[in-house]
């Protein structure tokens, strides 16, 4: 796979021999330190969301709320997205101080959810929701930047390999996060919940002051004159790209919002509704611990195409088979294609379609086009046909838009053959 392959060695000339220099070595050590403090990161950050998106729900439906409540206060991280990481990703290109502002975000993050500790007030827990969001909008698109800026090859492309021992702690963290969550809660009950979520954002500004605050960048082709960003939203590749990413997320929001709410509707225990998040998160732990083999099988393309085709297939059973554990256990399986194959194919591609100073931009535009927009319209949507319909038509109408993702990835292989 051309666009995420790692550089081979007749490519990397005198960078590959000068390695054995006290200059090169240091700044190998360097960004070796830099990548393993973005993977503490990763973990901690991945650990709250892993903690807070599953559970959340059933915490606001124990405060009393509606379901549409819930799905406004569900959809409210989405829309932070809109604004948020394109805000914190211009600042950043112009700035160039991607690791302060991460800094100052996380810190703020855990400031604003102080406010979950206040009597229960819809109002309120809004605010504080948003602004949790807003600021911590940063932390995932900065921190894949400094992660890019030190696997991106002589010729633009990813080191899928590196990222992928980058990326597995994200997966690690959720997944332990996730598994003690069910446990946590079934036994001290989702009152518990905003301290819990405190203590897991307090391990998150640990981690984001840890990260060295002038990361080096080992490849110049960041640094060579880019385009502006206007012409690569332009170019039809580009613009088929972002909507089947927002048509594949917009299929996943009916689980990041719904799932459990719909596992607990047909009665199974939160240990269960944990287990079964877990499932999908080791699949996808071994996805990215193995990924730099298995994507070289195929362009980058054809595994978006691949996996919004699964996503039809895995919501479709979601929908007809809910009261079968089998079956859902199944389905969850799919996510080793559904989630980590497609992320991993869409940073490569953001790397690529957005060069140089471009990059904090292109990183936050996958965030806005991607998960800003389909989450709002899966979170309001989905509560909507979940009050008129019931949950199991949520996860029909994401098969659909999976399908839609699929014709989108399909049209932007045709676009770009090569990659």
């Amino acid at each position: 796979m051309w666009g995420c392959r790692a550089e081979p060695a007749r490519h990397r000339g005198r960078s590959a021999t000068s390695l054995s220099t006290p200059t090169a070595a240091n700044s190998a050590e360097a960004s070796s330190k830099t990548l393993s403090a973005c993977a503490v990161l990763s973990c901690a950050y991945f650990a709250a969301i892993g903690g807070f998106n599953p559970f959340a729900p059933l915490w606001y439906k124990e405060l009393g709320l509606p379901v549409v409540a819930i799905g406004v206060l569900v959809s409210l991280q989405s829309w932070t997205r809109l604004f948020a990481p394109y805000a914190w990703g211009a600042l950043a290109d112009r700035t160039g101080k991607r690791v302060r502002i991460i800094r100052y975000a996380a810190l703020a993050s855990f400031i604003v959810a102080l406010g979950f500790l206040l009597p229960v007030h819809f109002g309120s827990l809004a605010v504080a929701i948003f602004l949790m969001f807003s600021f911590n909008a940063a932390i995932v698109p900065l921190t894949e930047t400094v992660v890019a800026a030190q696997l991106t090859t002589a010729s633009g492309g990813m080191d899928a390999k590196r990222y992928g021992r980058v990326r597995v702690w994200g997966s690690v963290g959720f997944l332990a996060a996730v598994v003690l969550m069910g446990w946590w809660f079934q036994h001290f009950g989702m009152q518990a919940f905003a301290w819990t979520t405190l203590a897991l954002l307090g391990a998150v500004v640990w981690a984001a002051w840890r990260l060295p605050l002038q990361p080096p960048v080992i490849h110049p082709h960041s640094d060579q004159p880019s385009p502006a960003i206007r012409a690569v939203l332009m170019e039809p590749r580009v613009r088929w790209f972002f909507a089947g990413i927002f048509l594949t997320v917009l299929a996943h929001s009916a689980l990041y919002a719904f799932y459990s709410l719909y596992l607990d509707s047909l009665g199974y225990g939160k240990q269960t509704v944990g287990m079964l998040w877990a499932v999908s998160v080791v699949v996808e732990i071994i996805w990215f611990a193995f990924q730099g083999r298995m994507l070289e099988r195929g362009s980058l393309h054809h595994w978006l195409l691949a996996a919004a085709l699964l996503s039809v297939l895995r919501f479709g059973l979601t929908a007809a088979f809910g009261a079968s554990l089998s079956i859902l256990l199944l389905a969850q399986l799919s996510h080793a294609l559904t989630f980590a194959a497609q992320h991993t194919a869409c940073i490569a591609l953001v790397t690529r379609y957005f060069p140089g100073r471009l990059r904090g931009r292109g990183q936050a535009l996958y965030s806005v086009l991607g998960y800003g927009f389909s989450g709002v319209l899966g979170g309001i949507g989905g509560a909507w046909l979940v009050s008129h319909q019931g949950y199991p038509a949520v996860f029909w109408a994401a098969a659909v838009a999976a399908l839609g993702g699929a014709f989108c990835a399909w049209r932007s292989l045709k676009l770009d053959p090569g990659v």
